[in-house]
């Protein structure tokens, strides 16, 4: 079976089956972990997504599908077409020189970010939203690492290397970490640049200067 199909699976098998499933489905992975374990329902300190589902299209003939689908899919193919043309554009982006000496907290030491690549040519930073003053991670990105956990094997299998970055201290990461049953490279980048630098997350005065 193709890898990518076979990724895509575990998504389509967990019902996100509607731009309100997908909303419902996260709120749902922030409440369980892999074990299919109810964690606490405590709405304190949570992130609160909105489950509104979009109204049910309206009832056709066979025919009338047809036609509609070809029309749909005409745009859809339009859109593959350009999302790779842009695709193509972004992989030749300039790059930019790293000068400074980045070093996060992992639950094996202190590690830089030569250190991510695990001697790996390439490495994906997944900015993973948890802040120093929060008591869990993000919801959306909680959904997106249950489905990312997976194709890390068919990553490293084409020479990449996966680490997930937060802000909040490692003492609050490894503990959602193990509730969650994720086994991925996960760093704290507590007390350094390395989020505000790539702008990922913004002081105070940034916020209010771009209000």
């Amino acid at each position: 079976m193709c890898p990518f199909c076979f990724a895509t699976m575990g998504l389509i098998v967990d019902g996100a089956v509607s731009t309100g499933g997908l909303a419902a489905l996260a709120v749902k992975v922030s409440r369980k972990n892999r074990a299919g374990e109810v964690l606490p329902n405590s709405d304190e300190g949570r992130i609160k997504m909105s489950t509104n589902t979009i109204d049910n299209p309206k009832i056709v003939s066979r025919d009338e599908w047809l036609a509609a689908r070809k029309k749909l899919l005409a745009k859809e193919k339009q859109l593959t077409r350009e999302r790779d043309a842009l695709a193509a554009e972004r992989r030749q982006l300039p790059w930019v020189k790293v000068d400074k000496n980045y070093v996060f907290d992992s639950p094996d030491g202190k590690k830089t970010l030569a250190d991510l690549f695990d001697g790996r040519s390439q490495l994906i930073v997944y900015h993973f939203m948890f802040g120093p003053d929060w008591k869990e991670g993000c919801p959306s990105c909680s959904f997106n690492m249950d489905h990312t956990e997976g194709a890390l094997p068919h990553l490293a299998q084409r020479d990449v290397s996966f680490a997930a970055v937060s802000r909040a201290p490692l003492s609050k990461i490894e503990p959602f970490k193990k509730r969650m049953g994720w086994r991925f490279a996960w760093v704290s980048s507590f007390g350094t640049d390395f989020n505000y630098d790539y702008r990922a997350s913004f002081t105070p005065e940034e916020w209010q200067k771009a209000r």
